[in-house]
């Protein structure tokens, strides 16, 4: 008995040191906020070298949907879907205090906060208010289902419950996202067609799901679990990187004429994210001590709970307003400001090495 027990811890620990060991990240990883930043400024100048470019791109949709962006974006999203797994779902009953809290404050919390943010930062009625005040709504209302496991992981939380919330998000967003942006759109009197989003929950979460299902089941079967988890999902998620920046180039280049002769509405809605986003962190974080968890579970509710799904507001915002639009320009703030506060957890792990 007494040996069983020793072997067991002695197990536990070998575990723990091998995950701990297989947190490390590349150069190229720890660098990322200096690509992301490189990136933007590299889109900003072919905005004004090669003004076409905008043009070009445009032209290039199907059903409001932008083939590039939509190629970009799907594969930024197929890599989390891979992470989907319907079997964690079973271990709702195991421990569902931070589960709850999580999918409260992703689904009353933000989403509200977000619309205070809009009446109180964004008053008005002209075009590029209403565009912003929508891009607010489409970040606060889409929980994160793919960087927020990264996120998780490098900050060392609980893996099963980071798995399992992602996953339940994953689900979650398919059923709430439209509702919840048709809600508080109409609260703030602003139209959207309703179409164009269902178009991309469909194109972005929806078909991402399906093909990360069937992918993981047919690749399981003929190379192995092993293999899978080993070669393939890193191969996928070096491609997800590739994809954000590239992203983030097609993005500011289309966007760099409304940025540089806006930078008021670069300020305008910034500003009630960055407010937006403190008082949602805030808000966890306060919750997670009300509720004493331990910091492995607390650290993962935070930032689940707090995080948004990029994404899908960029890809909704574009295919509702156009690349060039206020509302895309809005939701990819979003993403400028959240990449680099997350990134935290990673510059936490590199000075630990």
């Amino acid at each position: 008995m007494v040996e069983e027990k020793f072997e067991s811890e002695v197990k536990e620990k070998l575990e723990e040191k091998k995950d701990q060991e297989s947190r490390k990240i590349n150069y190229f990883e720890k660098l990322l906020p200096l690509w992301v930043a490189i990136c933007i400024f590299i889109g900003i100048l072919l905005s004004q070298m090669v003004p076409q470019i905008s043009e070009a791109i445009d032209s290039l949709q199907i059903g409001g949907i932008s083939i590039p962006i939509g190629i970009c974006l799907f594969l930024m999203m197929y890599p989390a879907m891979l992470n989907l797994q319907v079997s964690e779902l079973k271990k709702l009953g195991k421990n569902p205090k931070p589960i709850i809290l999580t999918l409260v404050s992703n689904w009353l919390v933000a989403p509200f906060v977000g619309l205070a943010m809009v009446n109180i930062f964004l008053p008005g009625d002209t075009v590029a208010i209403r565009q912003l005040s929508v891009a607010i709504i489409l970040l606060s209302s889409s929980p994160c289902t793919a960087m927020v496991l990264v996120w998780g992981w490098m900050a060392k939380g609980n893996q099963e419950q980071n798995v399992l919330n992602t996953s339940l998000n994953t689900i979650t967003i398919i059923f709430g996202y439209v509702g919840m942006v048709s809600l508080l759109t109409g609260i703030q009197n602003i139209p959207i067609n309703t179409w164009l989003l269902l178009i991309s929950l469909i194109f972005f979460i929806g078909l991402p799901l399906v093909l990360g299902i069937l992918s993981k089941r047919f690749i399981v079967r003929s190379k192995g679990l092993e293999w899978f988890n080993d070669t393939y999902r890193p191969f996928v998620g070096k491609v997800s990187i590739v994809a954000l920046l590239t992203t983030l180039i097609v993005l500011f280049s289309l966007n760099g004429d409304v940025l540089i002769n806006n930078p008021d509405l670069l300020l305008l809605v910034s500003i009630p994210l960055l407010v937006g986003f403190v008082i949602v962190v805030g808000y966890n974080i306060l919750i997670t001590k009300v509720f004493k968890l331990k910091y492995k579970e607390a650290v993962i509710t935070v930032i689940i709970g707090s995080s948004s799904h990029f994404e899908i507001a960029i890809a909704t915002a574009v295919a509702m307003y156009g690349i060039g639009s206020f509302a895309a320009l809005g939701t990819t703030m979003g993403l400028f400001w959240e990449v680099p506060v997350m990134l935290k957890s990673w510059i936490l792990e590199i000075k630990s090495d």
